[in-house]
């Protein structure tokens, strides 16, 4: 059983979909978000989010899943022109256990570089919201 919830006021990233919590957008559709990690591990992290409140995995039905996943292969090929990476680590985590801290599922596209070891999630420090919109455009004209 699919428990959706258009919003959820408790869940930062419904507030980011309606415009109550601030974001450096990428890109978005009638269904789906892209915004740069306030917290990236590397500059260029971007979320892909639905815009309706899923918690994870097993929550999401099918047809949104992958249509998130249609639009985390053409943002991980616009991240990845736009910083020169070696690579895009895909991430996406489901439940507390598993890492998840934010229940709303997303994916977590990572610009990677070569001999490059990254931080725990926790470790990772907020970026002015002025690099991240900066980028945010730079990254909207590689779609």
């Amino acid at each position: 059983m699919v428990l959706n919830l258009p919003f959820d006021e408790s869940c930062i990233f419904c507030k980011i979909v309606v415009k109550q919590a601030p974001a450096s957008i990428v890109c978005e559709d009638e269904t789906i978000l892209v915004f740069l990690d306030i917290r990236p591990l590397n500059m260029g992290h971007t979320l892909v989010i639905p815009k309706d409140h899923y918690v994870d995995i097993f929550d999401i039905p099918e047809n949104v899943l992958s249509q998130m996943y249609k639009v985390v292969k053409l943002v991980s090929s616009a991240v990845k022109k736009t910083t020169n990476a070696d690579g895009i680590s895909i991430i996406q985590q489901n439940g507390k256990a598993s890492g998840q801290d934010i229940f709303h599922i997303h994916v977590h596209v990572v610009p990677r570089f070569e001999g490059q070891k990254l931080p725990p999630f926790s470790e990772l420090r907020e970026v002015e919201r002025a690099k991240l919109d900066a980028l945010a455009k730079k990254i909207k004209q590689q779609l």
